[in-house]
């Protein structure tokens, strides 16, 4: 059975206890393991409801992470037996009020499988151990607005949401042509 797939068989109770106490083996990514990290992004977007909207390659990701000054890092959760079953992709940004750089997680994700053994917020509390260690001055990621799970799980951790800040975006052609913009 591979990461991802579930038995048809049901645990017995005992053994469904056991699983609900595993504990995940967090561990930085390397560029050996753009594979997974590529294949939990995909398994993100369709939950997110853009399978199609994932345009990075395994390759690209594994050069990114083998970069002298990688664009992200990503703290990747293993359950024994499973294999990698999680994962946390983050940067750093910089809060000018606050004059420390910040930590913004772009992506967290477990497999559906996996859920609600706490792999989440153990993901989430080596993130703001992260943090913390790394002198930021805040913790940072968007929920999409139907997620009604995260908003309540990243409510029960004690983040709040910004209400009265909205996101903007410019992607592709957008982009290229306000940089073509004279003036």
């Amino acid at each position: 059975m591979t990461a991802g797939q579930l038995s048809s068989a049901s645990p017995s109770r005992a053994d469904a206890g056991m699983l609900a106490r595993m504990t995940a083996r967090l561990r930085f990514a390397g560029p050996d393991d753009a594979a997974e990290i590529h294949r939990l992004i995909v398994d993100l977007a369709t939950y997110e409801r853009e399978p199609d909207a994932v345009v990075v390659t395994p390759a690209e990701l594994r050069a990114q992470l083998a970069a002298a000054r990688p664009p992200f890092e990503c703290l990747l959760a293993e359950l024994e037996g499973h294999g990698v079953v999680g994962f946390a992709l983050f940067f750093h940004n910089y809060s000018t009020w606050r004059g420390r750089p910040g930590l913004y997680l772009e992506d967290l994700f477990v497999e559906p499988a996996h859920r609600g053994r706490g792999i989440g917020k153990q993901l989430l509390v080596r993130l703001a151990r992260i943090a913390v260690e790394r002198r930021c001055a805040r913790m940072e990621w968007a929920v999409l607005d139907w997620n009604s799970p995260a908003i309540a799980f990243y409510r029960s951790l004690g983040a709040a949401p910004l209400s009265e800040w909205t996101i903007f975006r410019l992607t592709d052609q957008a982009l290229l042509d306000l940089a073509q913009t004279t003036g």
